[in-house]
């Protein structure tokens, strides 16, 4: 019986073409790179194609052979399928190969397991792995379905095979309850920017367009950013300010690509809570990228998954400065909702901020405010806004400030202090006192 090995990263890569696939190429060479991204040493590629998969191997008997002969010739540890293969399947080709045999979805966890940082980010990653693994206990291992033996745990009771099973439902249980307390600590976030009147746009686009690189650009700050696939994946929100009394939150979020496992869009629920609930997205694309058509109709196709479809999307064209055109793109250039521009030279950015800081522009509140001398709190909250531009004392104690902020702002800290939220009826009769 076939032991499976505990280790190696000689891999061969299986990809075929089900059905009618017209970018097959394109496919195989961004399984190579997701291959190499994991750590893999690439030992060689079988392709071809197939009208259906086949139940037992996916990949029919006579192809399941060629690749057992190039695992042989080429010394691999491990089979890497750019495909979702079944428990059964892996099973089945890991007998037939006597190797090591891993989907796609299991190589994408993979490299999402050593690409986490944060504590939130790991907890996603571990429950996406927990629930891929849920359903593959059944492998090279037979002794797992035996009972324990020995002196005291003889006759009926559990197998190995349910004990992990159980050990491993209560630890998924584990981590939904910590990645919970996780949730209602962003759901506490997201509620103070409400309050606060201050919107979300989150950068969403496929893995290595750029999105991390336009982030540190508008924000100065220095998240990790390579030119490699899934190179960050933990969630990141800074603010910008746009204008005066006009900031917005800024998220970066995981990138997308082809075939995302379900696994993973159900364990970072809370990360693309972000991306559901923001204001605006800027789905950033890679210009220069010949495949960048079928990759706008893979992250529309995530975006509709989650329920984001209905937020409003900006497409953002990065990297023109690797157009083979050199000018061919105006930098900065709008087109309908899209921009062009290069977020590693900074070209066309001034102009992408400038139409942000358009867009969420809104009528300003600016006059003379008077207020009853209750209102002390509200005072003290439009001075740490920097709003008030000067102040009087009226007749009674009551204040008359010079304000200028977006009156939007202004009706819910009016309303938070109890007013009347309208500020026409709290104007100063003339602006001239």
């Amino acid at each position: 019986m076939f032991e499976r090995p505990e280790s190696g990263d000689r891999a061969l890569l299986v990809a075929l073409g089900i059905g009618e696939v017209a970018d097959l190429e394109a496919q195989t060479e961004e399984f190579r790179d997701l291959a190499e991204s994991a750590g893999a040493s690439v030992a060689g590629i079988i392709s071809g194609t197939r009208r259906q998969p086949d139940p037992r191997f996916y990949v029919g008997s006579g192809k399941a052979d060629e690749v057992a002969a190039a695992v042989e010739a080429t010394g691999a540890d491990l089979v890497i399928f750019n495909h979702p293969l079944s428990p059964s399947q892996e099973r089945n080709l890991e007998r037939h190969l006597r190797c090591r045999v891993l989907d796609r979805s299991g190589l994408i966890l993979d490299i999402f397991a050593q690409r986490a940082r944060t504590h939130e980010g790991k907890l996603q990653v571990e429950l996406a792995q927990l629930r891929h693994m849920a359903t593959r206990l059944v492998r090279g291992w037979t002794h797992l379905e035996r009972q324990k033996g020995g002196i005291g745990l003889r006759g009926p009771g559990e197998t190995q095979l349910e004990t992990d099973r159980r050990l491993l439902a209560a630890r998924i249980k584990h981590i939904e309850r910590r990645l919970d307390k996780v949730r209602r600590a962003r759901e506490q976030g997201r509620q103070a920017r409400r309050r606060n009147e201050t919107p979300t746009v989150a950068l969403v686009g496929y893995t290595n367009a750029g999105k991390s690189t336009l982030f540190n650009r508008l924000t100065e700050a220095r998240v990790y950013a390579a030119d490699q696939l899934f190179a960050t994946l933990d969630p990141t929100l800074r603010r910008v300010d746009l204008a005066p009394h006009r900031s917005v939150i800024l998220a970066d979020t995981v990138g997308f690509i082809r075939d995302l496992p379900h696994e993973l869009i159900a364990a970072f629920k809370a990360t693309l809570t972000e991306t559901r609930e923001a204001a605006l997205l800027l789905h950033v694309i890679d210009a220069a990228d010949p495949e960048r058509d079928a990759h706008i109709a893979q992250v529309e196709s995530v975006l509709d998954e989650i329920g984001a479809a209905e937020v409003p999307v900006w497409r953002i064209y990065n990297k023109i400065d690797r157009l083979p055109e050199a000018g061919a793109v105006e930098p900065g250039r709008l087109c309908g909702d899209a921009v062009w521009l290069s977020a590693a030279t900074g070209e066309g950015v001034d102009e992408l901020q400038q139409r942000l800081a358009r867009h969420f522009s809104e009528s300003m509140f600016s006059g003379w405010l008077e207020l009853p001398a209750s209102a002390g709190r509200l005072r003290s909250r439009l001075f740490a806004e920097r709003a008030v531009e000067a102040e009087q004392t009226a007749p009674g104690g009551a204040m008359r400030l010079r304000l200028s902020l977006p009156e939007r702002r202004l009706r819910g800290l009016l309303r938070e202090a109890g007013l009347d939220e309208d500020p026409e009826t709290l104007r100063a009769a003339s602006e001239s006192v």
